[in-house]
């Protein structure tokens, strides 16, 4: 904080004949503040928009938000404040003659000074001087609000000096949670303005149990006003990220933040959760695979996750609950219960590159960008219809050189990459109509490597066609990403090696699966009919990529009660990547512990793939 010489009472405002009655309190008043502190006025202006903004707090305790349009000479903004300034003094001596006025104990009425009679009337108040200085020299009141409200400048409003400080770090978003449990690490939501989160301060902190005693002093008199107030206790973590334990339990929690940029520190603000710490599940189904994941790997390994979350958009649903999952206790389909599962499940994996199916975009934004985020992992997002795909890479070791996402209908019609293929398509109209009905997409990213510019990688992420009779319409979806993600990976990029991630709703005996590990399909596989003989669709296809199943083919990757296959895969390009180790799925025990997924214990009905990758 800036000090100014003199005065302890330099926050006495404008010197009115109303003021004079009070004037003791008032200095009482400003020696309880830090005595001379200069106060701040905070100004936001960007070139994108007509207005400025301009907040700081009256003597009177009053606090103003003002917007001034850049190109406005300085003198009407000064100008404006003065008025404020002088409605909010005139507000406070009307408070303070109404407290005077008001019957005292005794039933009679509070009198201002000795004698009978009533006082003499207060002075009428005056407009307050205003100024705004900058390098100790007063600023021209026609230069524009522009140009004027630099940083480092000093406005004084009567008495009382502002610290200009012109488009500090902000926090323009912060959320906690609704739903916390032990155990399982608390990932605010925060959005930021001219700060980063990295160069930002955080300070956490727990309601003191019911009994406890109060901090040294006695009440709150005791504290300075940035300490917290009795009823909280310091957690003693000082990082974005906290996870409660089951001592929290029963505790609501408490986040000091204040945004940084790495050169100054903003306006500090606080959240409350509104629930208290809940206590966790107990053991998960992805515990013991964290054993295998406790570090990062080093620059030479890539490790992948490819998971269906469940979208909620699917979940909460009453055919989900009385049909698909009817073992599943009901609070454990909610969302707010499930993220919690899927923020500690896919943070413990300490992933480089994770490709998420049906991911809601809400849970994207609200719930996965603010949980990996803060542990090192950046996200894109690809919309379907109610849900999407999500691929995050971690930033120290990959940076985004570009996106290539598709609709497969859409690619397939306009896109004259897939003319060839549509050709022979259109010989069969009943199936033509039902793949360009479908909504599927294909999202493709590249990356390259921070540590070695020569290194790329291009990574593709989809979730083909569910239905059981849906064989060849997956067949014709992977044709046509198989051939986008030729056209990314050799034409504009020549050379770079792909993972292909997803949820392809085919297990190893189907078509679709043939097809990729094989680079071809015969026009007479069983496939071509899986809808019936209407929808036939004869045509052999290839392509040119060698790939293979990083995790091999596992019993299964998606369990519910009626239900149990391998459908999703980490497919791998073996011309440039291979093998170093797979996390092992969990036991056959713990997905049926509780009959199927999702379980109070596993937050989908899908199991993640996760492996090591290394470059040949």
């Amino acid at each position: 904080m800036w000090r100014l010489p003199g005065s302890r009472a330099a926050l006495r405002g404008v010197r009115t004949a109303v003021e004079r009655h009070t004037r003791a309190e008032a200095a009482a008043a400003a020696t309880e503040t830090a005595a001379g502190a200069m106060e701040r006025a905070v100004v936001r202006c960007v070139p994108s928009e007509p207005k400025l903004s301009l907040s700081f707090a009256l003597a009177d305790g009053s606090h103003k938000n003002m917007q001034r349009d850049q190109s406005e000479p300085l003198g009407r903004a000064l100008s404006r404040i003065a008025t404020n300034a002088l409605k909010g003094h005139a507000k406070a001596a009307a408070a303070k003659k109404s407290r005077k006025n008001r019957p005292n104990a005794s039933g009679g009425v509070a009198c201002a000074g000795p004698g009978p009679g009533p006082g003499p009337e207060p002075a009428a108040a005056c407009e307050p001087v205003v100024k705004l200085y900058y390098r100790e020299e007063a600023v021209a009141e026609d230069v524009l609000n522009v140009d004027a409200w630099q940083d480092g400048a000093v406005l004084q409003i009567g008495d009382v000096k502002y610290k200009v400080e012109r488009n500090p770090p902000a926090f323009t978003e912060l959320q906690l949670p609704r739903y916390i449990m032990a155990g399982f690490p608390v990932c605010p939501k925060l959005s930021l303005e001219f700060g980063d989160p990295a160069s930002s301060l955080f300070r956490w902190y727990k309601e003191a149990k019911p009994g406890a005693a109060e901090p040294e002093g006695g009440g709150p008199s005791s504290l300075s006003p940035s300490s917290p107030s009795p009823s909280w206790t310091e957690t003693g973590v000082n990082e974005r990220v906290y996870t409660p334990s089951n001592a929290d339990i029963g505790l609501r929690l408490k986040l000091h933040c204040t945004p940084g940029n790495g050169q100054r520190l903003g306006p500090s603000r606080e959240l409350e959760s509104v629930c208290p710490v809940e206590a966790g599940p107990g053991t998960c189904t992805f515990d013991h695979r964290h054993l295998y994941t406790k570090k990062v790997t080093d620059n030479s390994l890539i490790r992948t996750v490819s998971y269906n979350l469940l979208a909620d958009t699917y979940a909460q649903t009453e055919f989900s609950r009385s049909v698909l999952y009817p073992y599943c206790a009901p609070y454990a389909l909610e969302l707010d219960y499930r993220q919690n599962l899927i923020q500690k499940e896919l943070t413990g994996y300490n992933a480089d590159l994770i490709c998420l199916q049906e991911v809601d975009r809400n849970v994207f934004t609200d719930s996965l960008v603010p949980a990996l985020e803060a542990f090192g992992l950046e996200g894109v997002f690809r919309i379907k219809q109610h849900e999407g795909l999500a691929t995050f890479y971690r930033k120290t070791k990959f940076s985004l050189l570009s996106q290539h996402d598709i609709s497969f209908h859409e690619a397939l019609e306009s896109d004259p990459l897939h003319k060839e293929l549509l050709e022979k398509l259109v010989v069969y109209p009943s199936a033509q109509e039902r793949v360009l009905q479908r909504s599927s997409v294909l999202q493709v990213s590249v990356l390259q490597s921070t540590k070695d510019s020569s290194k790329r990688l291009c990574v593709a992420n989809t979730h083909l066609y569910w239905h059981p009779k849906g064989g060849y319409i997956r067949l014709i979806q992977m044709a046509v990403a198989l051939a986008h993600i030729r056209h990314v990976s050799c034409d504009l990029y020549p050379g770079i090696p792909v993972i292909f991630c997803g949820d392809f709703n085919s297990t190893p005996s189907t078509g679709m699966y043939h097809f990729v590990v094989n680079g071809s399909i015969p026009e007479d596989h069983e496939d071509w009919a899986s809808n019936g003989e209407e929808e036939r669709c004869n045509m052999s296809l290839s392509h040119f990529f060698k790939l293979k199943s990083a995790c091999g083919e596992p019993a299964y990757t998606n369990y519910v009660g009626g239900f149990h296959g391998c459908l999703d895969y980490i497919f791998i390009d073996l011309n440039a990547l291979e093998v170093e180790q797979v996390i092992p799925l969990p036991s056959h025990e713990e997905v049926t512990t509780h009959q199927a997924l999702p379980s109070v214990s596993h937050p989908s009905d899908h199991i993640a793939l996760v492996c090591d990758l290394k470059w040949k």
